[in-house]
């Protein structure tokens, strides 16, 4: 997931290096890191990176929520409320790609930030594209993902900027 809540009190602090796109994105924004590395630019999507879904951290939580309601409105007893039939898997998501360099362009016109950034070998192992099916998650959960890739990058540079005093 990327984003913090929008009030900045609560947002992704990784310890160590990263492992996710958007805290490398702020953080080489921030200053911390002198640029940001996109792994591959020859992958057959529009721009030639690799597309992943970026599923905001407060919808993600939210499903959740939904999930865990759905699970305890279940006629259940304490010695059967976590059985077999009661877990049920979902799909969480948007349900939409975005290629690692349309996040980036989204940060920078969102933000008004330029990102120092360059193009490296691939990774051995990444794929070209992944993104969750969420329809059952719509269907049963009665969910959707709402906010967009701006309102997390907006929300992850607003926490960003609040840890580090900028």
């Amino acid at each position: 997931p990327i984003g913090a809540h929008e009030t900045a009190e609560i947002g992704e602090l990784p310890a160590g290096v990263p492992q996710n796109l958007v805290p490398f994105i702020t953080q080489t924004a921030a200053g911390l890191r002198k640029e940001l590395s996109v792994f591959g630019d020859d992958y057959p999507t529009e721009d030639g990176s690799c597309i992943r879904d970026y599923i905001h951290v407060v919808d993600l939580a939210k499903a959740h929520v939904i999930a865990l309601q759905r699970l305890l409105s279940k006629k259940n007893d304490a010695s059967t409320l976590l059985s077999d039939q009661n877990f049920e898997v979902f799909n969480l998501g948007t349900g939409r790609g975005s290629s690692v360099l349309e996040v980036v362009n989204s940060f920078e016109r969102t933000t008004g930030e330029k990102l120092n950034y360059k193009i490296v070998d691939r990774r051995p192992g990444d794929v070209i594209s992944v993104y969750a099916d969420t329809k059952k998650a719509n269907e049963v959960l009665g969910w959707k993902s709402e906010k967009t890739m701006e309102d997390a990058l907006k929300s992850a540079w607003k926490w960003e900027k609040k840890i580090r005093n900028l």
